[in-house]
């Protein structure tokens, strides 16, 4: 069989197979999620920032690949599944990551089959001498910094994390040697729907999250309203991302020039889609946080971790809309920075209910949701 047989045909979306292999990455985020909320200090949250960046990479690395690739083909599934094994392996070990030298190599070992796999695959589904070329440069320049994840899983946990900022300090590197090159073929509206469905399954991981810590816990008022508005912030969340950026996102990728279009899905996608899924994870800390004591003073940290996931996720947004577009989304960006000022002030004021934080963030985003409603969609502009 042909190895242009292999190539993603035109007009493929995104298929069950690739959603199988999101829910094991999503796994991952669950346990970055965890290892986060027991290490709230700045040591604890570099080395989760550390560990995701590497998840993320996995992901988005695999992601382009599939991306090349005719997804219902047999050997491109059987391809999937395999690489979804091993990083159940790497899913499984995050929280092991820092450990000893043993445990760190349950999880860097599989990490780097998995970015192996995934380049191997990409050469093999490439259906062009030129995107072949490409792939094969993306690949050995991407060698140092999986070396590096190696030697860091090997080394003591000090040491360790300042080579996997190596790593990802290499990693950025090789992406961006790529993204000079021609010749990707890239399917604009299936990057841009994984995209999208990465993030609602990370969005609503972090409810689940939130409501199997607190599964056994006594219901009580505070803890019914704590909830409730716990959700309607989550979907007001949801609202920014999705009831009009992520349209906006996909059709300037689609309608971008050949000449730009790789480099704006790697900047607005995988560069900026990574701080926007960090907020997930620490907007789920603070949540299941505040659910675990519903009528008890927050934490500044838990506060911290609340009013930063926000701030990441919105700001996030802005910023791949900016890259894609060239506009900044300035009144988004001041609500959002107002919102969390709110909460981190109502944190430090003695006895406010956790409740009250959470409403002071839908009341944020719902008017980021109702001004850009109003002004931005109807009016035609984004600015």
């Amino acid at each position: 069989m042909s190895l242009r047989s292999l190539a993603s045909p035109e007009g493929q979306g995104a298929t069950f197979v690739e959603l199988f292999f999101d829910l094991v990455f999503v796994f991952a985020v669950t346990q970055v999620t965890h290892y986060a909320a027991e290490h709230l200090d700045p040591d604890g949250i570099l080395r989760s920032i550390l560990v995701f960046w590497l998840v993320w990479w996995a992901w988005t690395q695999f992601t382009w690949a599939l991306n090349a690739a005719d997804t219902d083909h047999h050997q491109v599934r059987l391809g999937t599944l395999v690489s979804t094994g091993v990083a159940f392996v790497m899913a499984a070990s995050v929280e092991q990551a820092f450990g000893s030298r043993g445990e760190a190599l349950w999880f860097a070992i599989p990490y780097v089959s998995v970015r192996l796999l995934g380049l191997g695959l990409y050469y093999r589904v490439a259906g062009t001498p030129e995107q072949r070329s490409a792939v094969l440069f993306f690949a050995f320049a991407s060698l140092t910094g999986l070396a590096a994840v190696v030697a860091g899983a090997l080394a003591p946990p000090p040491l360790r994390a300042w080579l996997w900022l190596g790593a990802i300090i290499l990693d950025l590197g090789a992406a961006g040697l790529a993204g000079r090159r021609m010749g990707w073929n890239l399917h604009a509206e299936h990057f841009a729907e994984r995209h999208g469905l990465i993030v609602i399954i990370a969005l609503g991981e972090s409810l689940i999250i939130a409501g199997a810590a607190v599964a056994a816990d006594e219901r009580t008022g505070g803890f019914v309203a704590v909830g409730a508005t716990a959700v309607a912030a989550t979907c007001l969340l949801w609202w920014t991302y999705y009831g009009w950026v992520k349209d906006a996102l996909e059709e300037r990728l689609v309608c971008a020039p050949e000449a730009v279009q790789v480099k704006m899905a790697r900047d607005a996608y995988s560069l900026w889609h990574f701080p926007l899924v960090c907020g997930i994870i620490a907007y789920a800390v603070g949540v299941e946080g505040i659910l675990a004591h519903p009528e008890e003073q927050v934490s500044s940290a838990v506060a911290i971790a609340l009013g930063s996931g926000v701030l990441l996720f919105v700001l996030s947004t802005a910023g791949a809309l900016w890259r894609a577009a060239g506009k900044l989304l300035v009144r988004r960006v001041l609500i959002v920075g107002v919102t969390v000022a709110g909460v981190l002030a109502l944190a430090l004021t003695a006895n406010t209910y956790p409740v009250w934080l959470l409403a002071v963030v839908c009341a944020g985003l719902a008017v980021i949701v109702a001004i850009e409603h109003f002004l931005c969609v109807r009016g035609g502009h984004l600015g």
